[in-house]
């Protein structure tokens, strides 16, 4: 196992890389592991490189060959892959002896700013107008954790435009959301470690009916990937039993931010009249 993942490694050593080297590396670090975990023929031909190229790049990362470097990455993934219990005796014993908010804010932001530094500009934008496409239905669906990620998402994407559906996280509503499913609708999905092989199989025969896929995932990327048109990865580890979703909230807050500009002149009609309907019916309290 080398010192230092091998993601920050591939990263360090991009300066120094041919251009075909770059090429890949590049490739892989976009779809971080997942690119990697397949045969060497397979990711040579993603990334538009040859054979000969993954092997010198494994090389100048300090591995013998790709095998090695394979059963690396794959050690790590397990790593990160770890139960909620696994995770905190591994974080709990060598922490800073600061109070947890400290320590608890100190990784949220450093989370985010990773997040927002990796984000492709061009990858966001394009998912912003794809949600923001009239023509397109959105489906949402979320895991056991990110569901209310999906349920946050689609409650207030809903006063942006129409037709936008959560899916249930009841596995039997799915085949009929599924059957609905036209060519171009979008599913917005949301997998983060450890990745749930029920949506993998949502997303898999979503793209089987002609659906877009739009993937907010985790550093090291869930298997959907492979079907998603645009995959966005955000940081979530944190010194506790479970992951962090601050920085996929942020995200989550950004698009529909992004989606709200991009069709303003149809928001701003349903909002005024949301508004009216939220008057009539008498829904808030008024401030006396």
């Amino acid at each position: 196992m080398t010192p230092n993942p091998i993601e920050d490694q591939m990263r360090a050593a991009l300066p120094e890389m041919t251009r075909a080297e770059r090429q890949l590396a590049t490739h892989v670090l976009r779809h971080y592991p997942v690119a990697a975990l397949g045969s060497i023929t397979a990711l040579a031909k993603a990334a538009e490189v040859s054979t000969p190229t993954v092997v010198r790049l494994v090389q100048k990362l300090g591995f013998k060959g790709y095998p090695d470097f394979q059963n690396s990455l794959r050690g790590e993934v397990e790593a990160m892959l770890v139960s909620p219990l696994a995770k905190h005796e591994r974080w709990a014993g060598g922490v800073p002896d600061t109070h947890i908010l400290n320590r608890f804010a100190d990784a949220v932001v450093a989370n985010l700013q990773a997040t927002l530094h990796q984000i492709d500009h061009a990858e966001f934008d394009a998912t912003a107008r794809l949600l923001a496409d009239p023509s397109r239905r959105v489906f949402a669906l979320g895991g056991r954790i990110t569901h209310a990620m999906a349920d946050y998402f689609v409650t207030l994407m809903k006063v942006v435009r129409s037709d936008v559906t959560l899916m249930s996280d009841m596995s039997n509503t799915w085949p009929p959301a599924l059957l609905d499913m036209k060519a171009g609708d979008v599913l917005l999905v949301f997998d983060i470690r450890r990745y749930e092989n029920t949506v993998l199989q949502v997303v898999e025969m979503a793209v089987e009916q002609g659906a877009e896929v739009v993937l907010i995932t985790d550093r090291w990327v869930s298997p959907a990937a492979t079907h998603a048109r645009h995959t966005l990865s955000c940081h979530i580890e944190a010194p506790s039993a479970w992951d962090s979703t601050v920085s996929i909230l942020v995200l989550v807050e950004t698009l529909l931010a992004a989606v709200q500009d991009l069709s303003w002149g149809q928001t701003e009609a349903r909002m005024k009249r949301l508004e009216e309907l939220y008057d009539r019916s008498r829904f808030f309290r008024r401030h006396r």
